[in-house]
């Protein structure tokens, strides 16, 4: 009786083996399988996230550039690339011409880099002659310029001493404006642009 009673006890017992083979080279392998392909998913997925806020960032970008390039154009316009003395002295004449101001004197300065800004500062000095409000127009007209510009300092005086001043109500303005180029080769403090070409045009020692 007790011999016959293993029977069922060893099928059990082999029927459980093959049941944990079954698991361990089977079902183990699968599900470990199902856990790299889930990661693989959610790498793809956050991927996926990435590479469509980047397209949003780029396509933002697209859509911004036609504004971008015209505010870049404003400031080239404002702030040259050069100092470009004659075009600068020929706005100035224009806008005294504009608001009937006579002028005297119009001196530019040597223009120097101001290392903070990147930017060469160009001093202009101006002596008018004209009445009080054609003098302040031609102010306006001066920091109204296409090109960027500051009036930093004004002196007004009866032009050609008061006895005559009381019968023109001419006055006579001495100015400070500053302009700016973005040339940073244009003046005292700058490098000037040839310099790095100069090791390969100096003579040699001897020559």
């Amino acid at each position: 009786m007790l011999r016959g009673s293993r029977g069922p006890l060893i099928a059990g017992a082999g029927a459980l083996a093959l049941v944990l083979l079954v698991v361990f080279f089977l079902v183990l392998p699968k599900m470990g399988q199902v856990s790299d392909a889930n990661d693989e998913l959610a790498a793809a997925e956050g991927q996926q996230g990435t590479l469509e806020s980047q397209l949003a960032a780029l396509e933002q970008a697209e859509a911004a550039a036609p504004e971008a390039r015209a505010i870049i154009r404003d400031v080239e316009r404002q702030i040259p690339p050069t100092a470009d003395e004659p075009g600068l002295l020929l706005l100035i004449k224009n806008a005294s011409t504009d608001t009937g101001v006579t002028l005297a004197t119009l001196t530019p300065g040597t223009p120097t880099l101001d290392p903070a800004t990147g930017l060469s500062t160009i001093p202009l000095a101006v002596t008018a002659t004209g009445g009080y409000f054609q003098l302040t127009e031609f102010l306006y007209s001066i920091e109204t310029l296409p090109r960027a510009a500051k009036v930093v300092n004004v002196a007004l005086a009866p032009s050609g001493g008061e006895g005559i001043t009381t019968v023109t109500n001419l006055l006579e303005m001495q100015a400070s404006v500053v302009l700016y180029t973005s040339d940073q080769s244009a003046g005292p403090g700058s490098v000037p642009g040839p310099t790095e070409d100069a090791a390969a045009v100096a003579p040699t020692e001897g020559t």
